[in-house]
């Protein structure tokens, strides 16, 4: 039979009896559920959160499985919803799993977002439009934003805190026209110390037009754990909450850690300098 707090007894230490009584209680919302999302929903159901709110309309393919929690050949061509859905209750049968498998936009990002403690950032890189609509819904609600992106062997890390700065304030997409000029905000909003620019070893397999870039399984593990660790002190009001324009940048391959100020954003003289910079390497 399963018990709640005997399937999570070993979380108490580093929470309180008390701590885990509320993680229990608390709904976390997540879109996209391929490399960080699968990550991130495995890694807080086995925190002890219970309740989730999740989004993909995409299914598992053959490609994924370098770095998808969800990706096997017995998941080969089903919905990543449902099959994360499946991976979550089988670690808490007791699990309120809500599925939105059309995917978030306008019309359904409020339900997507309702009674939602957190949302958890994992969107794929390129669903910019998508991330647009569902980051302002949370400012308009005030629900905290964690986001954690893979890049490289390492993850950089941003937070957005109801009343601190916000999404827009810190991209500045607004600023430019081009989709592609809006990749290139994302990329250095989400890293500004580009520790792994060094080790690019193929270039070409970062490809804007094409929309797809490479990946690692140990970047998406260093997601879900920095992720991980920010929703548990937002939870539990446990400390500082390091948000925006402050960064984390973590690279296992260069062995190094930034942390990262960037007042205004992309605003900021070396994100503008960084910006033409990556403008000029993609023309060339």
């Amino acid at each position: 039979m399963f018990d709640y707090f005997d399937a999570f007894s070993r979380n108490i230490g580093w929470l309180t009896k008390s701590e885990q009584a509320i993680l229990k209680t608390k709904r976390i919302a997540i879109a996209g559920l391929g490399g960080v999302g699968g990550e991130h929903i495995v890694t807080l159901a086995r925190l002890g959160i219970q309740n989730f709110n999740i989004s993909d309309f995409d299914e598992f393919e053959v490609h994924n499985f370098n770095r998808q929690a969800g990706a096997f050949m017995s998941t080969l061509d089903r919905k990543k919803c449902e099959v994360m859905a499946e991976v979550c209750r089988d670690i808490n049968p007791e699990s309120d799993v809500k599925t939105f498998e059309q995917g978030i936009d306008a019309s359904n990002v409020d339900e997507f977002l309702k009674d939602v403690d957190i949302y958890v950032d994992s969107l794929d890189f390129f669903a910019l439009d998508a991330r647009k609509i569902v980051f302002q819904a949370c400012e308009d609600k005030q629900i905290p934003i964690v986001t954690a992106a893979p890049i490289g062997m390492g993850t950089a890390f941003l937070c957005f805190m109801p009343g601190k700065m916000t999404y827009e304030e810190y991209f500045r997409f607004n600023s430019v026209k081009t989709e592609t000029d809006q990749y290139i905000k994302f990329l250095i909003g989400l890293s500004p110390a580009m520790l792994h620019a060094s080790y690019l070893v193929e270039p070409s397999a970062a490809n804007f037009s094409e929309k797809r870039g490479p990946s690692t399984p140990m970047g998406v593990k260093f997601c879900a754990g920095i992720a991980g660790t920010f929703v548990l002190k937002i939870l539990l009001n446990r400390g500082p909450i390091l948000c925006a324009p402050w960064g984390l940048h973590f690279d296992g391959y260069k062995n190094k850690f930034k942390k990262t100020y960037r007042p205004w954003g992309n605003n900021n003289p070396i994100q503008k300098i960084a910006f033409a910079i990556a403008k000029k390497k993609l023309a060339s």
